[in-house]
Parts: structure tokens; sequence; C-alpha cells
């Protein structure tokens, strides 16, 4: 069963943090790799951080390198995103997603397979 369900997204000032949870189904956290992503109103997904799941490499988007930490809690089947240094550019959707063809390094939308319905993350300056 393929199930991909985010949580933990809200509203918080700049400079503030959030931590998303992305509960997976067994089957679809052992896909080859997981990621983060992220829509803002108007603008094309992209892809924030991700991780293949067999060997824990982890990979971030330039926007949120060294304020975003993605990892991911195998007894649990949940992967997570620790966000601090929230920015009102960061605002936007964000969408857990699952996939074994992954490209550029994860952060590509093509080749991942599943995807979460989102949650919302506003930040206000």
């Amino acid at each position: 069963q393929v199930q991909l369900v985010e949580s933990g997204g809200g509203s918080v000032q700049a400079g503030g943090s959030l931590r998303l949870s992305c509960a997976a189904s067994r089957y679809t956290f052992s896909r080859n790799c997981m990621g983060w992503f992220r829509q803002a109103p108007g603008k094309e997904r992209e892809g924030i951080a991700s991780i293949y799941t067999g060997a824990g490499s982890t990979y971030y988007a330039d926007s949120v390198k060294g304020r975003f930490t993605i990892s991911q809690d195998n007894a649990k089947n949940t992967m997570y995103l620790q966000m601090n240094g929230l920015k009102p550019e960061d605002t936007a959707m964000y969408y857990c997603a699952a996939g074994d063809r992954c490209s550029g390094r994860g952060l590509a939308p093509y080749g991942h397979n599943y995807w979460g319905q989102g949650t919302q993350v506003t930040v206000s300056s």
C-alpha cells in the first residue's frame, strides 16, 4: 500500500523553527530515495532535501543548506525535515515524495512516483 502523510506545517515568524514529518507505509519507505519538495504560488515545485534510504546520503538545495535537516527513523517508517531559521521566502506547500529512479541527487521531482498531500508552511516577517 502506498501512503505518504505529511504533518507539522503551520505559521511561524521569521527566524522560527518547524519540524515536518512524513509518515510512510513500509512499502513506500523502502523506496530508493525520499525527499522534501515545496511549491509556492506561481512557482515551480522545488526539491529542497533528499535522502537515499539505503546509504543515508543526504542532499540539500542551496536555498536551505545549513538551515534545514532531513532525517529518517527506520523503526517508525517516518522521514523528517527540521527547519530552522525560517524566512518569509520559505512560505510554500511542502510535500514529501519517494521513488526508485531519482535524479539530480534526489532533488528533481522526476523519478518520485509517490507523493503526499502536502502541508502548508507560512513564515511571516
